[in-house]
């Protein structure tokens, strides 16, 4: 007869196998409701399947050409499809009563966010909408941003009572706009005060300044919803806001790659590419995220923890106080010590569940468990990508 953890192990593995079969009807949310017993072990195989096949593999390599391109070019003008907006509102939607929103990344004559809360205006409840473009006066798609000035819109709402699709069309041929004093970059004063008047930011800023965006925000005290790579929980700033529970992951992409909308001039070297029946060019850009410090409920259930310790599966680092877990659906439920596991944990993290102590491969986040000059996480000699060190607040939940 086989033993308890024999059996496990072989429907943990064959659901693992199974998994692809079942992953366009089944909901992992939802999964996590109800799920009892053996059906914890099951979900192991499932997330082990998430981790290892949908999402970008070895997070050293994360950041694709496409995002390289970016940084190197300054093209950050990935634009962000329409459906991606009104999956991750929903999340959130009672949280924008009564109040006012800013993109300040977007021309309203073409961003896909202005058109979404514009749309959305009266059943939101919204106060306000604000949206400030960088160095374009040309209703273009893709600005050559060679316009000394660039365009702002301050909307109200009030000359009309319900939400109509066509009222945007119109809103639009109407030239309901203004002309900025400067550029519109997000630094410059009078962005800064129209930022001042808005409670909640919602765009899609330069990937390139991602670090000088958030900090701008956190400045401010201003509620945010954004989107950036998830590489950007390793740059020193964004895992100290992480780390303070200033900013966390969004609730709608987990894992696998989104798809922007690029400018004629992109250049299309990577396979995940198309081209519409209209020219248009696109793009699929792996380790995509919504950052945000919006709560919502998703984000405080419990991360289910079935595996048992053993030295051999969980080996210590050699220059941290800590153990490596490899994979965030292999924590073990019986161990209350420190351990490392990848950065995207951040996609399952519970903050009531587990507390964030450290990140490795940076000495000013690696605090007092490095052991040693080196930062970065070793174990058996051989380095590892950033691991961020997290510690149980209390005994693991089981479903």
């Amino acid at each position: 007869m086989m033993s308890e953890k024999t059996t496990a192990e072989g429907i943990r593995r064959y659901s693992f196998e199974l998994f692809p079969f079942f992953l366009k009807v089944i909901d992992l949310h939802y999964i996590l409701l109800s799920i009892e017993n053996w059906s914890c072990i099951i979900l192991g195989g499932m997330l082990d399947y998430c981790n290892e096949r949908l999402t970008f593999g070895t997070m050293a390599k994360a950041s694709n050409s496409n995002l390289h391109i970016a940084k190197r070019g300054k093209n950050d003008e990935f634009y962000t499809q329409l459906t991606d907006i009104e999956k991750e509102m929903a999340y959130y939607l009672p949280l924008f009563q009564e109040k006012t929103v800013l993109c300040n990344c977007d021309d309203l004559r073409v961003s896909n966010f202005f058109r979404y809360f514009f749309l959305s205006f009266h059943s939101l409840g919204l106060k306000k909408l604000i949206a400030t473009c960088y160095k374009n006066l040309n209703p273009d798609l893709f600005s050559q941003h060679k316009d000394e000035q660039a365009v702002y819109c301050i909307y109200d709402g009030k000359d009309r009572v319900n939400d109509q699709f066509e009222d945007y069309d119109v809103f639009i041929k109407q030239n309901e706009r203004s002309v900025l004093k400067g550029d519109g970059d997000f630094r410059s004063e009078e962005c800064i005060e129209l930022l001042k008047q808005a409670d909640i930011v919602v765009t899609n800023p330069p990937f390139s300044l991602f670090r000088e965006y958030v900090a701008q925000l956190i400045e401010y005290d201003k509620k945010f919803l954004i989107v950036g790579n998830v590489n950007a929980i390793t740059y020193k700033e964004c895992f100290k806001w992480i780390k303070e529970d200033k900013m966390w992951l969004g609730a709608s992409i987990h894992s696998g790659d989104r798809e922007f909308a690029v400018p004629d001039s992109y250049p299309l070297n990577a396979a995940g590419y198309r081209v519409d029946e209209n020219g248009k060019k696109f793009i699929r850009v792996k380790g995509v995220r919504w950052f945000t410090n919006l709560d919502f409920k998703e984000r405080h259930r419990p991360l289910p923890i079935c595996e048992r310790y053993t030295p051999e599966k969980f080996p210590k680092y050699d220059n941290y106080d800590a153990v490596e877990v490899s994979e965030t659906a292999d924590i073990p439920e019986d161990y209350d010590g420190i351990m490392g596991v990848p950065i995207t944990f951040l996609d399952k993290y519970c903050p009531d569940q587990f507390e964030i102590l450290a990140k490795t491969n940076s000495k000013e986040h690696a605090g007092e468990f490095l052991i040693g000059d080196d930062p970065t996480a070793i174990v058996n000699g051989k380095k590892l990508y950033h691991r961020l060190l997290i510690r149980r607040k209390k005994k693991g939940i089981h479903l």
